[in-house]
Parts: C-alpha cells; sequence; structure tokens
C-alpha cells in the first residue's frame, strides 16, 4: 500500500522539480531606453515576510554579468537615486564578495526598484559553484545597510548563470 502511494508521490515531486529547474532557464531581453539590451532570467523569490523581500536573479549584456535585485520596501522614488553602494554578497563557501554597484533603475511601467551589481569576472566560478547565503544592502541614510538571509531558492544564481553560459556555449559551437 505504502508503494502505490509513494510511487506516484515521488514522481510528482519529480516532474515539478524538473519542470522548476527548467523553468530557470527560460531567457529573455530587455531593451532600454539607451538602446542597451540585457538579457535575463524572471527574478526569482529569495526573501520573503510581510515586512520585507528580496527578488532578483542574473542579467548580461552577453559581455558582463550582472546580479539584479529588487528589494522591498524601497525608498521613494526621489532618494533611489542615492542607492548606489556597492553590494557584499556571502556564498555558501563562507566568503564575502564586493559587487560593484551598476545602475539604480525604477521597472519600466512598475514602481518595483531594480538595483544592478556588476558581478567581477574574477568571482564568476564561485557565482557557479556556490549557494548565495546573504546579501547587505545599503538601503540609504534613513534606513542603513539591510541584510537578506536566503532563505528561498539558495542555488537560482548558480543554475541561472549555468543557463547564460551553457547558451553561450551552444551559440559558440555553431
Amino acid at each position: 500500500m505504502k508503494n502505490k502511494i509513494l510511487h506516484p508521490v515521488l514522481a510528482f515531486a519529480l516532474t515539478v522539480a524538473s519542470l522548476a529547474s527548467f523553468a530557470q532557464c527560460e531567457i529573455k531581453n530587455k531593451i532600454y531606453p539607451d538602446g542597451s539590451m540585457l538579457y535575463y532570467i524572471e527574478p526569482v523569490n529569495f526573501y520573503w515576510t510581510e515586512a520585507k523581500a528580496l527578488k532578483g536573479g542574473i542579467q548580461t549584456d552577453k559581455e558582463n554579468y550582472f546580479l539584479a535585485l529588487q528589494p522591498t520596501p524601497y525608498p521613494v522614488r526621489d532618494k533611489s537615486i542615492k542607492l548606489n553602494d556597492d553590494l557584499e554578497m556571502k556564498l555558501s563557501n563562507d566568503s564575502i564578495y564586493i559587487l560593484e554597484h551598476f545602475d539604480t533603475r525604477y521597472m519600466e511601467h512598475d514602481s518595483v526598484i531594480q538595483l544592478l551589481y556588476l558581478i567581477n569576472q574574477d568571482h564568476l566560478e564561485a557565482f557557479l559553484n556556490f549557494e548565495a547565503i546573504s546579501v547587505d544592502i545599503n538601503m540609504g541614510e534613513d534606513e542603513g545597510i539591510r541584510t537578506y538571509v536566503f532563505k528561498l531558492h539558495k542555488a537560482a544564481l548558480q543554475e541561472q548563470l549555468a543557463c547564460f553560459m551553457k547558451e553561450e556555449e551552444e551559440k559558440k559551437k555553431k
């Protein structure tokens, strides 16, 4: 009797897991008003409570890789311009990586703020091999440093970065 119940449950769990992995590799692109194009995968939730949340993911312009983060709550639009500090990110290898602030923007047709950080080429291997643990974001003079400990989708950045790199390798082979 246990096997009759266990097998369908296990099959369902594996199907859901494979679909979740597949969804992580759906690359989209967006052209910005300045003519630049960024390729991205839909943001995933890293942290969520009633008081604050953090979504994000990897983006690329085909030359550089960026970490895009959408923290909530976020400062009102006038104050967001001042959110230009670098980011401290801890990975599961217990190392802290400093990511250079690249851009702060409100998403088009939305009020969500997005902070974009450049992932140094020297850090790419670590981002491919280790899960995200936490980030420290300076939310400005009023609030200071806000720490988000990744509770959800810790491996999402690894999976997204691997997806982008795999696509680049496949294009080079053609």
